[in-house]
């Protein structure tokens, strides 16, 4: 970026916290990537909107990064600014009776053990889902039956012109994977509300409990990853079509097919993101060729 100086003496003036060509690697669940030009750390609203002004002001894109669980970054690093959403009042949880709001830097795990403490049943299914709040409902994150949209209320958040709006759930296209984010990536969520229900407190910590343990037992949480790879499609499991064409095990570089679940392309160790993507082709193209389904990656790609 040819304006970079201009960019940091105007983010220095609205007082948001940036640092230089810092790894982006530690900031995702895969433990991969390349630095950025910027890393900016807002803490309030009023400083991220200054600093979208900026960015803009100097026609400068920018990634966005709340908990990195669902991004794969180039091994080179990205060329956009990255704004981190994990500071001040982007981690923020409060309950008022039936209702909690979250940041969108906080994480989902952090609002269900919220609501698991205000005995408030209906998150179970998304503890251990190891997003943030922006995360989770710019994919309409689920797991074992449930998704965000059956509890979301609204969402806040500042649309493509800069203006913040409020919107409830019904407006936001929520389906599998998918809301009016997925549709317009340069909305920026700021935090949403919950509606859970009243609920007995030893039956939501009951449940919580079982649904990690299964989390445990068949995914390789031992390993940086991203998650599940690839979206399901439709009438069928990515893991076991995987699994079929034999590609358990499967490995490029420092990347491998899990072991345990075979939906899961894992970090064994020093892998790349150029050795994952390699994995991931060769598993689209392996699959489609012994099963004739094309398989959508889940994860995100940052050049």
């Amino acid at each position: 970026m040819n304006c970079l100086a201009e960019i940091k003496d105007a983010l220095q003036r609205s007082g948001c916290d940036f640092s230089e060509n810092e790894p982006l690697g530690k900031y995702t669940s895969f433990k991969i990537g390349g630095p950025a030009p910027l890393v900016l750390r807002p803490h309030t609203t009023e400083q991220l909107l200054s600093a979208l002004s900026i960015l803009k002001q100097y026609e400068t894109p920018h990634y966005l990064l709340g908990n990195g669980s669902n991004v794969l970054i180039a091994d080179k690093g990205v060329t956009r600014p990255v704004i981190l959403l994990s500071q001040g009042e982007f981690c923020e949880i409060a309950v008022c009776g039936e209702r909690i709001t979250a940041g969108a830097g906080a994480l989902l795990i952090a609002v269900c053990r919220r609501a698991l403490q205000e005995a408030l049943a209906g998150l179970a299914f998304a503890y251990g889902i190891p997003g943030s709040v922006g995360g989770a409902v710019f994919m309409n994150a689920g797991a074992y039956g449930g998704e965000l949209s059956q509890v979301l209320e609204s969402v806040r958040f500042v649309d493509e012109a800069g203006q913040i709006r409020t919107e409830p759930a019904e407006q936001l296209h929520l389906s599998y994977r998918h809301s009016i984010f997925t549709e317009n990536p340069n909305a920026i969520i700021l935090s949403a509300v919950f509606r859970p229900e009243k609920g007995d407190k030893d039956a939501i910590r009951a449940q919580m409990e079982e649904l990690m343990a299964r989390r445990k037992e068949k995914q390789p949480l031992e390993y940086p990853s991203a998650g599940s790879t690839f979206k399901r499609p439709q009438g069928h499991f990515a893991g076991a079509l995987i699994e079929q064409a034999g590609l358990k095990g499967c490995t490029v570089g420092g990347a491998a097919v899990s072991e345990k679940h075979a939906g899961f392309v894992i970090n064994r160790g020093g892998a790349t993101a150029k050795d994952v993507r390699t994995l991931i082709a060769h598993i689209q193209k392996t699959v489609w060729e012994k099963s004739g389904v094309q398989l959508e990656p889940e994860i995100r790609f940052f050049d």
